[in-house]
């Protein structure tokens, strides 16, 4: 029942959380859109969408504008400074949901749209040492500040770490002067239909119209539909570590009932005496371990129910919905169904070796291993073989919702399992053939229980090795995406970001970081720009032509692109020849030349020598591509999709974004204080500030995911105290003759030891094996960081592994050496 009650206990926890989440996107989707129909850019609307907006609002559709970007924050009266997200609203923004502040009224004094007020962040207060009522500059404006935020529909509380959020009117974006061309914003327009339902509708009448603006629209149900698939994408996520934990139920309950079958042999001989037959004593067992199994699911799911409640104070900040924890009935059915099928299937193949226990069993003893051993041939045990193989597969099909994901979670799970099963195997044959005359007695003895009969070398291992499996896993992801973190960061010198800095501004920042004594590490120019035309074919043809794979987004999004002769740190050319090593100087009139990051060529459908016409603000520079770079985006430097040759790009109007070293905090302040006073449009991110939130967000997801690999070893205990357990006849016998022979409790104590020692040494060794190699092909395949291997922590794991099993094996055992012979043999 404890082996079952864990494993049930995980998929009920899952599966109830993911319930709740999904019900609280699908009651707060309105609220999270803000409206019934949402518009999106990433330049201001062009005259006819503004047009058409207009138009609604006159027709009695509500339509609200919100504009989203980055800024430096400065409080004049502490002189302190920070990035923030700027986000200027019309009054009536939002239509669905409230924005919550502090004082109550802060908001309704900013929508009234009566005076330059701003609401912020309560973290803003604290990084700038402000109060409410202080002035508030966000480039050449000034706002006062009229109270702070405590709830915004929508938001993931995480994401006000980097840069928090600072609210104003939208009749006082223009006081900022911030948006200027080639600015980065975010435009949005929010409509409130007089017809709810009418939004699909509008959506497909005015979908070509908005896509040739270049405009995105959405509706509640595709919010609903992103945040639902984003939550299956997690219980999908946590359903491998749910689907292992029940599995290593089914082996603890496997090995209880040999437990329990060995001590009944007595009373089923007794019954077969009696006139019961195999098929009616079984049946008795059968319909035992079915209640006890049903009986554990339903000590699962209340123990579900109760780790639910944890689950969102673990994961509640990556949430954009407040999440109402409640029963969730399906999931509490589900679990009670799937783990009493699993305790059943598991506890029907050693039940079946009730069959072989004759009426003569009542008058003679014969050794409990050979009696209740099974024939690979016997057809009943094969077909419960079959059932449990049949079960994982649908059980991992069901948790993944998808015939080929479940069937390669199931052949993952056997693989691991088959690998355990070889290293027990080994460790039998192992044990058999390297014990040698001159070792002490208690060695030898220890060492020789690892393959007598009645051994429980493959149960242990198995159940060991499966713990360490999903901790050292997730441990070991955990290292490696922390360390490619940390690879990245320091693969650069910088550590604080300009951006949105103009043309003529650029040498004069560059003059004011050297004259305080910093470094300037890459001057880097930004020149937005569309894709026209590939190989004299216009986009509108392109995205028409269904005879040739192209990616929509990469022919529609806006480039930021650079130009450079050589080739930085980030990328590597890896087809064609890089435009700055040609020996020849081109002529004017020829066409210049551009290299492609190779996955967006992919996805553009481009190759070396392919021409592409690009409209860089009103101008068509048409290039040819000449070669295609790898680039490594989680550096901590510009990167960009397509690099130019100067010469094609020069002449055209552009931005620069600017990387500095500064080695103390103290000169870090000074200098960003020192920029927006003199450049109040130039915003500044300290990258050490990115890399601790990052650090911290990772660290909070490791610490969800761990909380379930631990509940999935603890199932691992009962499993051992099982397989101890399902040895104790012959523990006791061996005992007897031991101390027979002359043996003190000390020594067969000391044999135990050294058994366990060696099981758990094996088990865990295993485990962190296989644990390596599962973190590679995780780090390698799904989160396409390089893999690098805490051996340190993981050998920590391990030998704590062989601890726990070692006391587990000794205190469960400890009857065998403190039973007198006497009543030893009478028992026997």
């Amino acid at each position: 029942m404890s082996s079952i009650s864990l494993g049930v206990a995980a998929l009920v926890a899952i599966d109830s959380f993911a319930d709740n989440v999904t019900r609280s996107v699908r009651e707060q989707s309105r609220a999270l859109l803000g409206g019934d129909l949402a518009f999106g850019a990433r330049v201001p609307f062009v005259p006819a969408v503004d047009s058409l907006l207009d138009s609604l609002d006159a027709n009695g559709v509500g339509v609200s504008r919100v504009t989203t970007f980055a800024s430096m924050g400065l409080v004049p009266r502490t002189g302190q400074t920070r990035l923030v997200q700027v986000r200027a609203v019309t009054p009536n923004y939002p239509f669905y949901g409230a924005i919550t502040t502090d004082p109550a009224a802060a908001w309704a004094r900013l929508a009234d749209g009566s005076g330059a007020w701003a609401v912020v962040d309560p973290s803003l207060l604290v990084s700038l040492d402000a109060r409410v009522g202080d002035t508030l500059t966000l480039g050449y404006g000034r706002f006062e500040i009229a109270g702070t935020i405590r709830a915004v529909p929508g938001d993931v509380g995480i994401s006000a770490a980097i840069g928090p959020r600072v609210f104003i009117p939208a009749r006082y974006t223009g006081d900022t002067q911030l948006l200027t061309v080639g600015s980065r914003a975010e435009y949005d327009a929010l409509l409130r239909l007089p017809d709810e339902s009418a939004a699909e509708g509008l959506k497909d009448r005015w979908r070509d119209r908005l896509d040739s603006a270049r405009v995105r629209i959405r509706t509640v149900a595709d919010t609903e539909e992103d945040l639902t698939e984003a939550i299956d994408q997690l219980r999908e996520f946590l359903a491998i570590v749910g689907l292992v934990a029940l599995l290593l139920g089914g082996i603890g309950v496997a090995s209880g009932v040999h437990a329990f079958v060995t001590k009944k042999i007595d009373t089923v001989a007794v019954l077969r005496c009696l006139g019961a037959t195999s098929g009616q004593v079984l049946a008795i067992y059968v319909l035992q371990a079915t209640v006890m199994g049903i009986l554990g699911a339903a000590a699962g799911a209340a123990l579900g129910v109760a780790f639910q409640f944890s689950l969102p104070h673990l994961v509640g900040d990556f949430l954009p919905v407040d999440v109402e924890v409640a029963v969730a009935p399906r999931a509490i059915v589900l679990g009670l169904v799937v783990g009493a099928w699993v305790a059943l299937v598991f506890a029907l193949r050693p039940l079946l070796a009730l069959r072989n226990i004759s009426p003569l069993q009542a008058i003679r003893r014969e050794d409990a291993g050979t009696l209740l051993h099974l024939r690979w041939r016997d057809w009943p045990r094969l077909g419960v073989a079959l059932a449990i193989v049949g079960s994982v597969v649908a059980i991992a099909v069901l948790r993944t919702g998808a015939v080929d994901r479940g069937l390669g979670m199931s052949a993952a799970i056997g693989v691991v399992v088959a690998m355990l099963a070889l290293a027990a195997g080994a460790l039998v044959r192992g044990a058999r053939r390297l014990v040698r005359a001159r070792w002490p007695f208690v060695a030898r003895q220890g060492v020789a229980n690892l393959h007598r009969p009645g051994n429980q070398t493959r149960a242990v291992v198995l159940a060991l090795g499966f713990g360490v499996f999903l901790v050292g896993t997730v441990y070991q992801v955990q290292t490696s995406l922390l360390a490619r973190l940390r690879l990245s960061a320091d693969a650069t010198r910088a550590n604080l970001v300009f951006f949105d800095i103009q043309e003529e501004q650029a040498a004069p920042l560059d003059s004011i970081v050297r004259a305080q004594g910093h470094e300037v590490v890459q001057s880097v120019p930004i020149v937005p720009m569309r894709i026209a035309a590939i190989n004299s074919v216009p986009v509108a043809d392109l995205l028409a032509d269904t005879t040739v794979r192209r990616a929509r987004w990469a022919l529609r999004r806006e480039y930021r692109s650079t130009y450079r002769d050589a080739v930085v740190g980030s990328e590597r050319v890896v087809e064609g020849r890089w435009f700055g090593d040609r020996a020849e100087t081109p002529d004017d009139d020829a066409v210049r030349e551009v290299s492609m990051e190779v996955e967006v060529a992919s996805e553009l459908g481009v190759a070396l020598g392919d021409t592409i016409t690009w409209d860089v603000q009103g101008v068509r520079v048409p290039v040819r591509v000449t070669s295609l770079r790898t680039v490594d985006w989680a550096r901590f430097e510009p990167n960009f999709f397509a690099v130019f040759e100067p010469a094609a790009l020069e002449g055209a109007p552009k931005q620069f974004v600017m990387l500095a070293g500064v080695e103390e905090a103290a000169g870090m302040a000074t200098l960003q204080g020192e920029t927006v006073r003199r450049f109040p449009n130039v915003s500044s991110l300290d990258l050490t500030l990115v890399q601790r939130t990052i650090a911290g967000v990772l660290e909070r997801v490791a610490l969800a995911v761990r909380f379930m690999a631990v509940l999935s070893f603890a199932l691992g205990i009962p499993v051992l105290f099982s397989a101890v357990a399902a040895t104790r006849r012959e523990r006791l016998r061996e005992g007897v003759l031991l101390k027979t022979l002359g043996a003190t409790r000390a020594q067969v104590g000391r044999v135990m030891l050294v058994e366990y020692a060696a099981l758990g040494a094996l088990g865990s060794l295993a485990g962190m094996i296989l644990s390596i190699g599962g973190a590679w092909a995780l780090a390698r395949f799904v989160f396409e960081v390089p893999f690098v291997p805490a051996v340190v922590p993981a050998l920590a794991i391990a030998a704590a592994m062989v601890a726990l099993a070692t006391t587990i094996g000794v205190l469960t055992g400890r009857e065998v050496f403190r039973e007198t012979p006497m009543a030893a043999l009478r028992e026997g």
